[in-house]
């Protein structure tokens, strides 16, 4: 918790009264999850509208057919060109796709400017230099002397009445190119490539770039049904059941629809949520009215809206002393790439301050905190509003397969989604229920109600909560097991210590980078006890990275060794076996290694059975045989030796160098929990801090030592002499389950004591089965 603390600490009293200031004037920014949910709710109203023959034509969101009626299924072959327009460049490719048991592409790409006499002249001269950008690639590539198919991504709305025609519905973006709407921008394209006689293409395929998006994806991932783009504009396609398309002939098999979601709120079904600042961006720009939904949301209006923000708040006095810049009043100065860098997590005050200062506004630190926050609040809102309509996709998805829990993959591309600093992923919403999301640039998971950063500790914790109780309910379902983060290993531990165990039994303990080997020895009856002995060995490096032959056979050494020690090499013992890492078990003696953790690397292990590597170990040395009874792992140990002493122990708990791993979505990428919690990492997490503490001027007077500069230079058992773990941790599990009343017991060796224990049960068990 002292990293908490610390973390709390960026936030000086003079941080938190700026941020206060920005929240209290951009509340209407600040989107609650009942709000998102209900923009969700409105975007599928919409989506029924634009998917209907009747209602189409006065629909804001289009619902257009691609004429894409399949994903690539790896058969796919040969060599094709492609042009792209849509954004702030035109780009022309070379891929080549081949199927010779090795699905793979390669792609060849240069990339050409869109300056303002081509985005916003005639329709001629938007086509011929399309053409004239073509030629020049073909000629740089030498293909000039081939006859090659073309796929022309066009990233505006057109209607399609087959998959090589496509009539321009609009111009969006910063496009306004005269003479083109209304008329089909492949044949425009054909004619002006047709000036061109030294080269010979066939514009086969009109696609919009949402659909491209999907299309590369689905190369890649067959369950990819959704494209995305989030850059200089914002859309999104999926793939409909033909039945609810009433626009095109046929109710077999499914469709790419290009939502056209930009225009969402067209018809002001956004106008309670438009703030004083998207009216005026509007009033602004190249086609008011017009793309409302895509104005909150894209890179090419971001920038504008802080530019928006910031002036009132300086003409009311919160900013720079009230004293309102040239370059403050000129629309266009502010862009998202500056919106991008203010918000950079160590940089992000130095780059505002830069920023400020270019623009004339000599900002003071109050400033800065302000202006990142105006920044940080605009993009958020952004994401948000972007994964409400996706989640809405998402949902109708699932319901038109009538599925309680679907897994699909989402295919998003776009500069915005790709360059920002915090990759603000479109789940930062909530997700409806039983949905599992991939996006191509990874997102794997149910996603929480909001990104976890920027709300306070106990709605994050109680969240963290709540997504928990979801994986544990999620892991332990058959058909989850595949897909679940959080496994819910069964142990096959069927009993708790009763008190008539006894006997001798060895115990093994591999974990970390020291293992051990344990003689226990449970006496029941009046004179209860347990006697342990044990001996610790080292696993060099070479060992736990070597092969797995090496690493089980360094095993059985040290235990013929302790056997030695003990004097006891030619009585056969039962043995519980305390296996640290992820496995898989059919049975209480056998386990299937997961994956390794904790630095061990050694080869031809996962996938296998470590008692039976184990057990051919032993056998190889052929100097004495041991009863393997029980693979454990240790937080089952550590509850059975609580269990020994108290009956009502049923949780066993380790909070050490390990914890349980989980991958937890974290603001753009996800990081396992552990990682968070467990002693290995917390010190490194602290010296982090204290180097970006630092750096902004914030400790040390700004002076970083060479000690602080070293990794691992500051250790967990530090925070240990400042911080009480365990009273946090007490305190923090009454708050979230006050209805239960939790004693927490100290475990005495539960990778030791605890699998001689298990191994016990488990010969009691087996012996009261046999009678």
């Amino acid at each position: 918790m002292f990293a908490v603390h610390l973390l709390a600490f960026h936030f000086t009293k003079l941080k938190e009264d700026q941020i206060t200031k920005v929240d209290r004037f951009l509340h209407q920014l600040r989107l609650s999850d009942d709000v998102l949910q209900d923009v969700a709710a409105r975007f599928q109203a919409e989506m029924l509208k634009g998917l209907a023959r009747d209602t189409n034509p006065t629909a804001a969101v289009k619902m257009l057919p691609s004429f894409v009626r399949s994903l690539p299924d790896g058969s796919e072959k040969g060599e094709f060109l492609a042009v792209d327009l849509g954004g702030s460049q035109l780009r022309a490719h070379q891929v080549r796709v081949s199927d010779d048991g090795k699905q793979s592409s390669q792609l060849e790409s240069k990339f050409y400017p869109t300056p303002k006499e081509v985005t916003q002249g005639n329709g001629a001269e938007l086509f011929d230099y399309i053409a004239d950008c073509l030629s020049d690639f073909m000629d740089t590539r030498n293909l000039k002397q081939k006859k090659l198919p073309l796929g022309f991504t066009f990233s505006f709305p057109c209607k399609q009445t087959k998959l090589d025609e496509g009539v321009l519905l609009e111009w969006t973006k910063h496009f306004r190119v005269r003479g083109v709407q209304g008329t089909d921008v492949v044949s425009s394209l054909h004619r002006a490539l047709q000036k061109h006689q030294d080269i010979d293409v066939d514009v086969l395929a009109l696609v919009n770039d949402t659909v491209g998006t999907m299309m590369t994806c689905g190369y890649d991932d067959p369950r990819c049904e959704v494209g995305l783009i989030i850059g200089t504009g914002t859309n999104a396609c999926y793939m409909e059941e033909m039945r609810h398309i009433s626009l095109v002939e046929g109710d077999e098999g499914r469709m790419c629809i290009n939502t056209e979601w930009g225009a969402f709120g067209d018809d002001g079904a956004l106008d309670d949520l438009r703030t004083e600042f998207d009216r005026e961006l509007d009033l602004g720009s190249l086609n008011p009215g017009k793309q409302l939904f895509e104005k909150m949301i894209s890179s090419l209006y971001l920038g504008e809206l802080v530019r928006l923000i910031l002036l009132k708040m300086t003409k009311e006095g919160l900013l720079f002393n009230g004293k309102v810049s040239a370059a403050l009043l000129t629309k266009g100065k502010i862009e998202m790439k500056h919106v991008s860098a203010m918000e950079k997590y160590k940089e992000g005050l130095s780059n505002t301050r830069e920023i400020l200062t270019e623009l004339k506004l000599f900002p003071s630190e109050e400033d800065c905190v302000a202006v990142q926050h105006v920044c940080t609040i605009v993009s958020f809102r952004s994401a948000n509003l972007c994964a409400a309509a996706l989640a809405a996709i998402l949902t109708r998805l699932r319901d038109n397969k009538k599925l309680l829990r679907m897994r699909t993959t989402v295919g998003i591309d776009g500069g915005l989604y790709k360059t920002h600093p915090r990759r603000l992923h479109p789940s930062t919403t909530r997700v409806p229920a039983g949905l599992a999301l991939s996006p191509r640039a990874q997102l794997q998971h149910p996603a929480s109600p909001k990104c976890l950063w920027g709300e306070t500790p106990h709605i994050q914790i109680a969240k963290v909560s709540v997504g928990m109780r979801a994986e544990l309910e999620y892991g332990l379902k058959r058909e989850a097991q595949g897909q679940a983060t959080v496994k819910m290993l069964p142990t096959y531990v069927c009993g708790m210590p009763d008190g008539t165990e006894k006997g001798k039994f060895l115990a093994l303990d591999l974990g970390g980078t020291n293992f051990r080997v344990l003689l226990v020895k449970i006496k029941s009856g009046r004179r209860r006890s347990v006697q342990m002995y044990n001996k610790i060995f080292a696993i060099p490096l070479e060992i736990m990275q070597g092969t797995g032959e090496e690493l089980f056979d360094h095993i059985v050494q040290c235990i013929a060794d302790f056997l030695d020690y003990m004097g006891i090499k030619g009585a056969r013992l039962p043995l519980g076996f305390t296996f640290s890492f992820p496995c898989r078990q059919t049975s209480i003696d056998k386990g299937t290694l997961v994956g390794w953790t904790k630095g061990f690397k050694a080869t031809d292990c996962e996938g296998e059975d470590v008692v039976d590597m184990l057990r051919e170990a032993i056998r190889r040395r052929n100097e004495f045989d041991l009863d393997i009874v029980a693979v454990v792992n240790d937080t089952v140990g550590t509850m059975m030796t609580c269990g020994y002493e108290d009956p009502n122990c049923e949780i066993g708990l380790i909070a050490g160098t390990v914890v349980a791993k989980w991958p937890l979505r974290e603001g753009s990428t996800y990081v396992e929990y552990e990682k968070m919690t467990s002693g290995m990492y917390l010190g490194e997490i602290v010296r982090e801090i204290l180097i970006d503490l630092t750096k902004q001027g914030l400790l040390f007077r700004g002076h970083i030592s060479e000690s602080l500069r070293k990794r691992g230079i500051f250790e967990t058992k530090f925070l240990s002499q400042i911080e009480s773990f365990s009273r946090i941790l007490q305190e923090t599990v009454k708050e979230l389950a006050p209805q239960c009343d939790v004693t927490f017991m100290l475990s005495e060796d539960g990778s030791g004591k605890g699998a001689a224990l298990i191994t016990a049960v488990a010969k009691r068990l087996h012996n009261v089965g046999q009678k």
